[in-house]
């Protein structure tokens, strides 16, 4: 029997797509009436099948529509898309979606998330650019080798940075590079070889678990659900801080163990070969250049102007992306590389998030399935029924491992965003949950998958060390269940305050 292979994500979206479309033959149409803000008036306009209708822009509007949401979000342009309206749900005259629907369903996703897209692939041209200049490797080289026989400082700084990372911009894929520094540093300090990779990879995907800023999952599911992604910012911070305590502290611990006593290594007996023994640790101390204190310097600094515009000047996708594309000028012009060279740096790294990219417009494709089949509010109204009277210290726990769940067949984060955020959502409003929990729940639970899931990056990550997939989800488990827990609570107290 051949072995079972995870689909494509890029399958998996096109069949919900083909899925979203037969549904539209069978769920009965329906919708909610919605509430959008007109800052030029100011005014609340109510969208509803019999005509539209215009509110006053006041809180006391907004109680009496039993939307749990501040005027305030509205006016400072936090919450951009229109809100459904609690209990006004309606039956509509059914909205079939053929097969040239299915087929044009990706295409017209792809066009109208062009803002995010764009937004995904300068991303990508600014760190095609800026790994261009070895920056990141040489930081690397240089604490391994300024900490050399004081290895777990280097697992503690190393993990902390990447956390960062991925907190910062969903970082993992650049990772793979790590491998070849950091096994026969590890391995010369007593340590295994499972070691690296769990340095590696529990650090990035704590970081997008807690994902603060990260533009592929934290915004753009922010900006599907419709409210800003410095919203519940509080939760995901507790969620960075105690989880990467956490993960450092449980790699640190099993190092040492190893270290110690080599016969408590989950790999011990297996007699699996170090795939980098060709490479020597041996050598001076490196010392960073002047130039590379700069492009790490000005690499943070970029994320840090993002936050301050888009949480004070009122940034959004257009100032973002000019953002990135000015810092990314600015490394190809501090490294003095010609324009041939910084062109192809920045169009690799396009090149590579170009997946993503796409990602993003076939799953923007199953809203508009959905949309246009006028389901959308059906399954709304189905999943408010089978939640409804329950409490959110309920809901939320139960929505995270719903997402948990699904990550483990689409492993895109801004893929799941746009899938499920939508109607999870306007779902907020129906259960009287905050959209920025909904958004929390989803990070949690797809941040917690992605520390196993095989359509992600372990499978390779592993592959680089000849540690089975196996060994792994024991290592994990224990680890796993210990984040669970700490994100329902995070999620419940984020809820109740």
């Amino acid at each position: 029997m051949k072995k079972f292979k995870f689909p494509n994500p890029f399958t998996v979206l096109f069949v919900i797509i083909i899925i979203s479309a037969i549904a539209t033959w069978l769920v009965p149409a329906g919708s909610y009436n919605t509430l959008a803000y007109d800052e030029s008036a100011p005014s609340f306009i109510v969208e509803a099948p019999d005509g539209n209708v215009s509110l006053p822009a006041t809180q006391a509007t907004l109680d009496s529509l039993q939307l749990n949401m501040e005027l305030s979000k509205f006016e400072e342009g936090k919450i951009r898309k229109p809100v459904s309206i609690p209990g006004t749900y309606s039956e509509e005259g059914a909205s079939p979606q053929g097969f040239m629907e299915i087929i044009y369903a990706p295409i017209r996703g792809i066009y109208d998330s062009m803002d995010i897209i764009l937004f995904v692939l300068i991303i990508g041209g600014f760190i095609g650019v800026f790994t261009l200049s070895g920056a990141f490797d040489q930081g690397i080289a240089f604490l391994a080798m300024r900490l050399k026989g004081n290895e777990k400082w280097l697992i503690i700084i190393l993990m902390t940075l990447l956390s960062i990372g991925g907190t910062a911009f969903g970082m993992q894929e650049e990772t793979i590079a790590f491998y070849p520094i950091l096994v026969p540093i590890f391995l010369a300090a007593g340590y295994d070889l499972l070691v690296p990779v769990a340095a590696i990879f529990c650090s990035t995907s704590v970081g997008i678990m807690g994902g603060i800023l990260n533009p592929f999952g934290t915004i753009i599911a922010s900006d599907a659900a419709g409210v800003s992604w410095t919203l519940g910012i509080e939760s995901r911070l507790a969620m960075f801080i105690i989880g990467t305590i956490i993960c450092i502290v449980y790699v640190v611990r099993y190092a040492e163990k190893v270290k110690n006593d080599p016969a408590k290594s989950l790999l011990h007996g297996l007699d699996i070969k170090n795939p980098f023994s060709s490479v020597k640790v041996d050598g001076e101390p490196v010392k960073l250049k002047i130039k590379t204190k700069v492009l790490l310097t000005l690499f943070a600094l970029t994320f840090a102007v993002m936050i301050y515009g888009v949480s004070a000047l009122g940034w959004w996708f257009e100032e973002m992306t000019a953002l990135f594309l000015i810092a990314a000028l600015l490394m190809g012009f501090l490294q003095r590389v010609g324009d041939s060279v910084f062109v192809d740096a920045f169009i690799q790294g396009a090149r590579d998030l170009l997946g993503v990219a796409f990602i993003i417009g076939f799953a923007r494709g199953i809203t508009i399935v959905m949309n246009d089949g006028r389901i959308s509010g059906s399954t709304l109204n189905a999943a408010s029924d089978a939640v409804s009277g329950t409490s959110g210290l309920v809901f939320l726990p139960v929505l995270m491992a719903v997402f948990f769940v699904l990550a483990l067949f689409i492993s895109s984060s801004s893929g799941m965003a746009l899938v499920t955020m939508p109607i999870m959502g306007a779902l907020a409003n129906v259960v009287g949950v905050p959209s920025e929990e909904i958004v929390n729940a989803y990070l949690f639970g797809f941040g917690l998958m992605t520390f196993i899931t095989p359509s992600g990056l372990i499978l390779p990550s592993l592959s680089m060390v000849n540690v089975n997939y196996g060994t792994w989800l024991k290592f994990m488990w224990p680890l796993m269940c210990i984040l669970g827990v700490v994100g329902i609570i995070i999620l419940s107290i984020g809820y109740l305050i």
